[in-house]
């Protein structure tokens, strides 16, 4: 039996479907911002724009500024013409794809896929080299040419699945980007970073909060739930992340004068997390599997603002060792209450 508190049934939550964000918003930052105390768990429904009233003076905000890439697959088998998708993870030196795959019936080593362009036509075609052991392929592409370069010409915004099913419009592909990416890398969006403009950003500079930038390529494994009864069992996936000295040296003496630390998004927790696991902020980079539960000690941040999350996800775990389990869920609770949308493309809290 898991401990009191680390039992999974515990993290779930009931969301009517029609509330999970099929599209963005106009206007990025009309989303709205369910406002949490951590102190008194009082709540105050506000909009991203603002932000500028909600922060103060001296406070830094944590952005992530990873880049999505086009690493949905789309084709077809050409031995039996079934149909074929996957999605792109990595190149290794040698110019080798690694994919997830997803077909009917059981690939073999040495098929050949054949992938079509967002117009339809055939494009690429990927030999199948060998299944690893996590159950992931390697493939080789028959263009001798950088993946990322590849990727612009056959790849698809990599939607979660409960959005459209995964299938994307054009306006995804500049809507399922933040406004300041730059880090070519991941594989989904720092969707809390969905929400901000140049606009608001500068605005945010001009009355003194600093705007500063980490890295986290954002794998597959962010949709993965957890399937543990006891939460501490879950095993995270591994992520590649960054923090200069230059913004670990701006956020030190920040919150020396007294500045709180606002991580945009679960991501930028994790990177800033895992840069003080030995008790102080100090430059990183590398890879991290920092799993954040109830009991976790925070070392980093102040403050988060964060979109709505799945339920049973790790995520949403993150969520709750910071502001405490029954005050985000009744905080969910207030959202659903209010139509709040949820989700990737959805609305979003501050945690204060």
């Amino acid at each position: 039996m898991p401990e009191p508190g680390c039992d999974l049934s515990l993290y779930d939550y009931h969301l009517p479907k029609e509330l999970v964000a099929q599209q963005p918003l106009p206007n990025r930052s009309d989303a709205r911002l369910l406002v949490l105390s951590r102190r008194s768990g009082s709540l105050e429904h506000r909009h991203v724009r603002d932000l500028p009233e909600l922060l103060r003076p001296g406070d830094c905000l944590v952005l992530n500024n990873t880049k999505v890439i086009p690493a949905r697959l789309v084709g077809y088998r050409e031995r039996t013409g079934g149909f074929w998708e996957g999605l792109f993870l990595e190149q290794d030196p040698h110019g080798l794809w690694r994919l997830m795959c997803r077909t009917r019936g059981k690939l073999t080593p040495g098929e050949q896929v054949v992938l079509r362009d967002r117009q339809g036509q055939e494009w690429l075609r990927l030999e199948l080299v060998c299944r690893l052991d996590d159950g992931t392929w390697v493939a080789r592409p028959d263009r001798d040419e950088p993946a990322l370069r590849l990727l612009e010409q056959v790849g698809r915004v990599p939607l979660p699945p409960y959005i459209r099913r995964g299938q994307m419009l054009p306006s995804d592909v500049e809507r399922y980007q933040t406004v300041y990416a730059q880090q070519a890398g991941s594989v989904a969006a720092p969707t809390a970073g969905l929400h901000f403009t140049r606009q608001l950003l500068d605005q945010l500079q001009q009355q003194g909060v600093g705007i500063h930038y980490v890295t986290l390529h954002v794998g597959p494994g962010t949709f993965r739930p957890i399937k543990t009864r006891d939460i501490r069992q879950h095993t995270m996936h591994a992520e590649w992340g960054q923090i200069t000295p230059e913004v670990v040296r701006a956020l030190q003496q920040a919150r020396a004068a007294g500045g709180r630390v606002v991580a945009v998004g679960t991501t930028s927790v994790r990177v800033l997390e895992t840069a003080a696991l030995e008790g102080t902020l100090q430059p990183w980079e590398g890879w991290t599997r920092l799993y954040i539960y109830p009991g976790f000690e925070f070392r980093a941040i102040d403050a988060l603002m964060t979109n709505f999350h799945l339920p049973r996800s790790s995520l949403l775990v993150l969520v709750s060792a910071f502001a405490g389990r029954e005050r985000v869920l009744a905080a969910y609770e207030e959202a659903v209450r209010e139509q709040y949308r949820f989700y990737s493309y959805g609305d979003a809290m501050l945690i204060l």
